[in-house]
């Protein structure tokens, strides 16, 4: 049990600021003690509610026997009721000012029923005994900038199931199932981090997670606080970083929900021209509004200091930086300076990474921004967003085009493989291939890939190597390391059984050789941000859609030369221009048999010698196999 608990004037003052930043710790169901008598206080912020009462399992949903205090400032109410037991259930029954009833979950309740139940539970989370010390000192020093990152992206409900029994229909892991199972095979495959969607609670499955009604509380679906406390943990023991997806651009209208909390909008702009979305049917924060803000802010903070959380994936962020965002003219109103700007977002986006990135040194906030809106990454100081990384939409757009593409008509799209390094330094990137790409009939990665079986694999061998080492941080989406066939679906789990085929093993054996290259040399990683780090060779070989280019390292040893071939002709006398008299180590070709290729001599070594190609005064001659790319070492 807590210590005793209560607002003060400060908390409230705080609050009405918006930098109360550990609010969570006062408005909720917290268990204490007052007295000498257990039970729960409650807090809830209600400004516009006639009355508040606490209905719950403890007394018997009666909203007569438990009614609210209400402090007299600014519409918090609050009561401590003795004896009530942890799990419990219970809501909120909110009298408006036109005398209706609405009975709300729980803002920052820190678990709930299992859908399709939608009440709040009562939790203490703080009994966990974390083991996970070595991590998180460690992590101080992680550098975005200059450290390897390799993200898996994972649906936990549909990564793995369970055959389907009477007691566990739908065949989900607990989140301590998970944690063993997922930590073996990140393990195994060498990624650096995890990301996991859809923790925060969530009423429909087919949200994905992204229609938040629970923003303090990890999903019901797969166990308690202290199961999802155990996964981070465990992870953390393995040397896996934590990344979640957090929502703070909408929420959904269920009745339940935030939506019109106490009769008016409190959580959302009360204006539907900015409070709703007409394309997703949702309601838009209030960034405008202290409290709100605050109730955002406080909830980062939470994820990072109640569960040691690493980072946080910021979903839909254009669609907060833009008024007209998904909205016809006359849906949305200009800012005072008649743009289309969301002044009090942009405000937001640096308060938060500001205390985020502040207080809690080594964890990441990255974009998910679609737009070309500048400095993102940028700091505040200098008018930026402050945050650590952004997805690298235009270039994931651009490589699946041309991946896409019958190998004959890529030389007319050239520029596509290319674009992207006008402006790879503008922000601090990430190399998404994310689950938005495997759904709603986009196919899986293998499927987008032309040709007979055998030429998808080695074209998509081929884009990921390309990926690889293209400068930014890369993310894989769950199934895309071993050439899942069918589309993504929240509904059932991967196609695990594709493993014993030999094409799908030998792609798995040979994204794990590109994670563990990545994280082995520093040219790969430690330059993403700078532009010395890459150097083209031949970036203009259309005719023959070859790209080569040079990644290399901050002491200038162990540089790595791409030679990349995206056609399916074998080039037996292919030239590549370099920029030092020095032997090339051949280190990874994506067509040697190991991977289910057919060609390659593994490890060999080439000599440059004085001939002039690609503008180089030096050269080497060499094979290179159709739909591949090989990687050399110097």
């Amino acid at each position: 049990m807590g210590k005793k608990l209560g607002f003060s004037d400060l908390d409230e003052y705080l609050f009405g600021e918006g930098t109360h930043y550990e609010i969570y710790r006062l408005l909720g169901a917290h268990p204490t003690t007052k007295g000498k008598k257990k039970g729960v206080y409650f807090a809830v912020w209600a400004p516009h509610a006639a009355s508040v009462a606490v209905v719950g399992e403890f007394n018997e949903w009666d909203e007569k026997k438990h009614p609210m205090k209400r402090r007299k400032n600014m519409g918090i109410f609050e009561l401590f009721i003795p004896d009530v037991k942890e799990g419990s259930l219970y809501k909120y029954c909110i009298t408006t000012k036109e005398g209706g009833l609405l009975y709300k979950a729980d803002p920052y309740a820190n678990w709930s029923e299992k859908r399709p139940g939608n009440a709040s539970r009562v939790a203490d989370i703080s009994r966990f005994t974390w083991g996970d010390s070595v991590w998180m000192n460690k992590r101080q020093s992680f550098d975005a900038d200059k450290d390897p990152m390799s993200v898996y992206e994972v649906h936990p409900g549909s990564w793995m199931k369970h055959p389907f029994t009477e007691e566990n229909k739908e065949g989900f892991y607990n989140y301590r199932q998970f944690a063993h199972a997922l930590a073996d095979y990140v393990k195994k495959m060498g990624y650096t981090h995890v990301e996991l969607m859809g923790i925060a609670e969530h009423p429909f499955d087919g949200s994905w997670g992204y229609q938040v009604t629970g923003y303090y509380a990890p999903t019901s679906r797969y166990g308690t606080p202290g199961d999802f406390k155990y996964l981070v943990n465990y992870l953390h023991k393995n040397k896996i970083g934590v990344i979640l997806d957090w929502v703070p651009a909408h929420f959904p209208k269920d009745a339940h929900g935030l939506a019109d909390f106490d009769g008016t909008p409190v959580y959302e702009y009360a204006d539907p021209r900015k409070g709703e979305h007409p394309d997703w049917g949702t309601k838009v924060f209030d960034y405008g509004k202290n409290e709100v803000k605050n109730f955002l802010i406080a909830n980062a903070v939470f994820w990072m200091e109640e569960y040691h959380i690493d980072g946080l994936r910021v979903d839909a962020v254009a669609s907060m930086l833009y008024l007209d965002y998904g909205r016809e003219d006359g849906q949305w109103v200009p800012n005072k300076y008649g743009e289309n700007k969301n002044l009090e977002a942009i405000e937001f986006f640096r308060h938060l990474n500001s205390v985020v990135l502040g207080k809690y040194k080594g964890t990441v906030m990255i974009a998910e921004e679609s737009t070309a809106w500048p400095m993102v990454t940028g700091r505040p100081e200098d008018g930026g967003l402050g945050f650590s990384l952004k997805w690298n939409m235009g270039w994931m757009h651009d490589f699946l085009e041309y991946m896409k593409l019958d190998p004959y008509f890529r030389k007319f799209n050239h520029y596509k493989m290319t674009f992207s390094l006008t402006y790879a330094y503008s922000e601090r990137y990430v190399l998404v291939l994310s689950h938005d790409e495997v759904v709603h009939l986009k196919c899986s990665m293998i499927n987008k890939m032309p040709g007979e079986a055998r030429e998808k694999f080695e074209n998509l061998k081929a884009g990921y190597t390309y990926m690889f080492g293209h400068p930014g941080k890369k993310l894989l989406f769950m199934g895309q390391d071993f050439g899942q066939l069918q589309e993504w679906s929240e509904e059932r789990e991967l196609d695990w059984y594709l493993l014993a085929e030999e094409s799908h093993q030998k792609l798995q054996d040979y994204v794990k050789e590109l994670l563990l290259l990545y994280k082995k040399y520093p040219a790969l990683y430690a330059n993403d941000h700078n532009p010395q780090g890459f150097e083209w060779i031949n970036a203009d070989d259309a005719d023959k859609s070859i790209f080569s280019f040079i990644r290399k390292s901050p002491t200038g040893r162990n540089n790595l030369l791409f030679v990349c071939n995206f056609t399916p002709v074998e080039r037996t006398d292919y030239r590549v221009g370099v920029p030092k008299r020095k032997q090339y180590k051949l280190i990874l070709n994506s067509a040697d048999p190991r991977f289910g290729g057919s060609y390659g001599k593994a490890r060999e070594v080439y000599k440059a010698v004085k001939k002039n190609w690609d503008n180089r005064e030096f050269s080497f001659g060499y094979e290179l196999p159709p739909l591949s790319v090989s990687v050399f070492l110097y």
